[in-house]
């Protein structure tokens, strides 16, 4: 990051990330401004987890602690529009949904990018931890945070050039013990917020129940069959299992049984044991490339299916410019249709797209 004087809109949340990145900035001379977004919320239900009142008034108090501007932005029917509706849509096709990525790419950083052209703000600022670097030809690389732990440059491969060139991660070289450390130098009221969690528009409430309301088509009984064709059980719904699933199938089986495939068609799930759960495959769609440029030929990377699993290594063969096919040298287990499948060449991720 430069160090000339920057104005930056920082996204702040109330907790104690976004409220260190405030604070970070602050201290490196930076003419900062805070924005919240508001959330769309079940009526009926809990505020949004990522903005509720008290979250609201904690984030005011911190700017206020601060010395910086703070607003608050209405992006509830964006947010309905673009994550919950991406939500339930995929809930109903049978997959396994990341919203997180989803906002990142389709909602987040639009949102703040309008807001800092509205506020004649440069950049834009969030907790994430992640770094940045710019390449040999001047384009923005994305890095892994230092704090492997929290690392989440999984979440945010769906950034395009011209929104990383505007964004400041001042997280990135820092392990979450020392930003509450931090937090406590600064004596911010945020340093012992428990992290959030994911689903923050479910209320007080799990997916299931949020579905069973919004989407009753998933929730519809049907076979649980083996490899074999053979009925093993009865679930209750397509959207309350997921691959590689174990328990809560109520069935009785000699050795453990997953689940294997989810058959929307048939309203049925496919169950096997754990040599039968690997693949050594999978196709990616909606691909976005950090760099902006498809590669034109296969390469090599490691190739993560979920934000916390491990890297796996695997040649990925572009189909177009938004679609790979992705060949592991090991089977791999537990790949979901619906979740992110992300690229990493060592500390740089690559981009990613959503598994079909």
């Amino acid at each position: 990051m430069s160090t000339q004087k920057l104005r930056v809109v920082v996204a702040m949340s109330g907790g104690v990330d976004s409220s260190v990145a405030a604070a970070l900035l602050v201290e490196q001379g930076h003419d900062v401004v805070g924005v919240m977004m508001k959330l769309w919320s079940e009526p009926g239900t809990a505020a949004n987890a990522c903005c509720t009142p008290d979250a609201i008034a904690l984030a005011r108090n911190i700017a206020n602690q601060l010395d910086i501007p703070f607003h608050t932005v209405d992006s509830k029917s964006d947010f309905r529009e673009n994550v919950v509706q991406f939500f339930i849509d995929s809930y109903k096709v049978g997959e396994t949904p990341n919203p997180c990525v989803a906002c990142n790419k389709t909602m987040r950083w639009n949102t703040i990018l309008d807001q800092a052209d509205a506020l004649g703000a440069s950049h834009v600022a969030t907790g994430h931890y992640a770094r940045l670097k710019t390449d040999a030809d001047g384009r923005t690389m994305l890095l892994r945070g230092i704090d492997r732990q929290k690392d989440q440059s999984y979440v945010l491969n769906g950034l395009r050039q011209d929104q990383l060139t505007r964004t400041i991660f001042p997280l990135g070289n820092y392990t979450k013990p020392e930003i509450r450390e931090i937090a406590h130098k600064y004596q911010l009221p945020s340093a012992a917020r428990p992290d959030s969690q994911d689903l923050c528009f479910v209320g007080n409430g799990d997916y299931r129940d949020f579905l069973i309301r919004n989407a009753p088509e998933t929730s519809s009984p049907g076979p649980i069959i083996d490899t074999r064709g053979r009925q093993r059980g009865q679930h209750q719904g397509l959207a309350f299992h997921t691959i590689g699933q174990r328990k809560g199938l109520g069935i009785a089986a000699p050795e453990p049984l997953y689940v294997l495939k989810k058959d929307v068609g048939q309203n049925t799930i496919v169950v096997g044991t754990a040599a039968e759960l690997g693949r050594n495959e999978l196709t990616a769609a909606q691909v976005n490339w950090i760099s902006g440029q498809s590669p034109e030929n296969p390469i090599s990377a490691g190739v993560k299916i979920r934000y916390k699993s491990r890297d796996e290594a695997a040649l990925i063969t572009p189909l177009d410019d938004t679609s790979v096919r992705v060949k592991f040298e090991n089977p791999v287990r537990d790949i979901t249709a619906g979740q992110a499948a992300v690229f990493y060449d060592g500390e740089i991720c690559l981009g990613g797209g959503i598994i079909e």
